[in-house]
């Protein structure tokens, strides 16, 4: 299959981003998840934008592993969707996954972190519990989008991590008018959080309002250079 060969990875992702241009996201999807089934998981924040390809994901394959990770200072609201969303869509194999106990312990025993180094914070919260997930998957699906970001708007279909997993982002090239659209074509529940003014949800201590017209994450980590977790962070691909 393309997506699992010996091909050298950098013309895998070659080939696979030119048979994928001007696909539409479910069109991408389905061959995906049925020749990697069990070996692709989805990572969700379960944020503002989520439910779509939750949804997605959810009409084509309920078993497919989703991955949320839970940073342990997520809005309370953003657990409670969580819970619900899973319901209302009917997914099967959600697993949370949390960073290590004891490593919170020793490095941020007062929930303080974020306040010195958001870097170290990030990766001790999310980076390296996702790492340690993504362990027995060949592949993975992010909700990125073009729109969301300056960073973005380059970002291709297919991509690699830096452990040479490969790394689908389906809805990149939609804009928030597509987004927008299916949330009303299926009726699909928000964030409770995107009334008040939030259109990109991270952990509740660096996340705030961004004002009309900024990008879609202006409000994570304000003031700071910092614009991404580490979790999505450019890689150069090499070969497998």
């Amino acid at each position: 299959m393309p997506y699992l060969n010996d091909m050298p990875l950098e013309a895998r992702l070659a080939m696979l981003n030119r048979r994928d241009a001007g696909r539409q996201p479910q069109d991408i999807l389905k061959p995906a998840l049925a020749l990697l089934d069990q070996k692709i998981a989805l990572v969700s924040s379960f944020g503002a934008e989520s439910a779509v390809l939750l949804h997605m994901v959810a009409q084509t394959a309920t078993k497919t592993p989703v991955l949320f990770i839970d940073t342990m200072m997520l809005f309370r609201a953003t657990l409670t969707y969580q819970k619900s969303l899973t319901k209302h869509l009917g997914l099967e194999n959600v697993t949370h996954i949390s960073p290590d106990p004891g490593r919170v312990f020793l490095q941020d025993n007062e929930g303080l972190l974020h306040q010195s180094n958001t870097d170290a914070c990030c990766t001790l919260r999310k980076v390296e519990p996702l790492q340690q997930a993504l362990t027995p998957f060949s592949a993975w699906i992010t909700g990125r989008k073009r729109h969301q970001s300056a960073t973005r708007t380059d970002m291709a279909i297919w991509e690699a991590d830096e452990t040479g997993r490969l790394k689908l982002n389906p809805l990149a090239h939609w804009s928030k008018d597509d987004i927008n659209a299916y949330f009303e074509t299926h009726n699909l529940p928000r964030h409770p959080l995107t009334d008040n003014g939030y259109p990109s949800i991270g952990c509740a201590p660096c996340t705030f309002r961004a004002r009309p017209g900024m990008d879609d994450r202006a409000g994570r980590w304000p003031g700071q250079s910092k614009t991404e977790c580490g979790i999505h962070l450019p890689v150069k691909p090499r070969n497998a």
